[in-house]
């Protein structure tokens, strides 16, 4: 199992470096567990080149066998605890960058009242990151913005916020625009690969890759901050209107009827022991944030 582990590491990253630093040992010892493991099938899985490795034909298909290995080994340990009674042990849970600054801490908090022996690892990641780490047991739960639409996963709803237009101050006395007419302010948005930028071209009706005065930042806080500098427009959940409004002389405003809106909720994998556990926790952080 220790084998597999530090291959499946090395097939995740591609690197031994990056591979040796999330498994939490030395490069050279990492190298060398995936060397015995070579031995131990005999035949090479890895193709070591000056700066960069690739997996040779059977080290693709070991990677996938290891990666299915390790998910039941986790969810024996998983079903040895759903027998023990409540919730303990760790729970690696994923949350997307637009939910895990303003919600994350009274996530914690009530898991930790509720379920004092759980050992809560938090990890934040883009929505499709979230997705296949979930579906390859990297993680138990992830906290995201639904549907995901994988048929290998249960989600259930938490609750649902609106989206807000962030203005620069000296525009608090315009009239808010229609959603008709967003497309015609400079409009930031964040990088590719986050589940709100693709929800805010939705809303706004924009081409799946816009082009023209639409600027793009990491995330919500610099996009605000933008705004606040003069630069344009941009729209944020409403679960982070507090925190930001503070942070740049910007005023928020709730766009006219149809109000576009998320909604945010858990997801799991089917198979897992304890999806039946996950399902009364989501229960329980539906009255906590709902």
């Amino acid at each position: 199992m220790k084998h597999l582990r530090y291959f499946d590491a090395l097939a995740r990253h591609r690197h031994f470096g990056r591979a040796a630093e999330a498994s939490s040992i030395s490069q050279p010892a990492l190298s060398l567990q995936v060397k015995e493991l070579e031995e131990i099938l005999g035949a090479p899985l890895v193709e070591r080149g000056a700066r960069q490795i690739s997996l040779t034909v059977l080290g693709e298909e070991v990677a996938v066998r290891a990666r299915d290995v390790l998910r039941a080994v986790d969810e024996l340990g998983a079903l040895a605890r759903a027998s023990a009674g409540p919730l303990s042990g760790r729970l690696r849970l994923g949350v997307i960058p637009t939910v895990a600054p303003y919600l994350l801490p009274r996530v914690m908090r009530h898991l930790a009242a509720a379920y004092p022996d759980l050992d809560l690892r938090p990890r934040e990641a883009v929505t499709p990151k979230l997705v296949r780490d979930l579906a390859e047991g990297r993680l138990d739960l992830a906290l995201l913005a639904l549907p995901v639409s994988e048929p290998s996963l249960a989600e259930t709803p938490l609750f649902d916020e609106e989206f807000l237009l962030v203005r620069n101050q000296g525009a608090a006395h315009l009239p808010v625009p229609s959603l008709a007419d967003l497309p015609a302010e400079p409009l930031l948005l964040l990088e590719e690969g986050h589940c709100f930028r693709d929800q805010a071209i939705a809303v706004c009706k924009l081409p799946p890759r816009p082009t023209g005065e639409i600027m793009e930042g990491s995330s919500l806080s610099t996009l605000v901050q933008m705004v606040g500098a003069g630069i344009g427009v941009t729209l944020i959940p409403e679960m982070a209107a507090e925190v930001e409004l503070r942070s740049a002389p910007v005023v928020l405003h709730k766009l006219p009827e149809p109000r576009p809106k998320r909604t945010i909720g858990l997801v799991w994998r089917r198979s897992n022991p304890l999806a039946d556990r996950y399902a009364g926790l989501a229960e329980g952080l539906r009255g906590v944030l709902g």
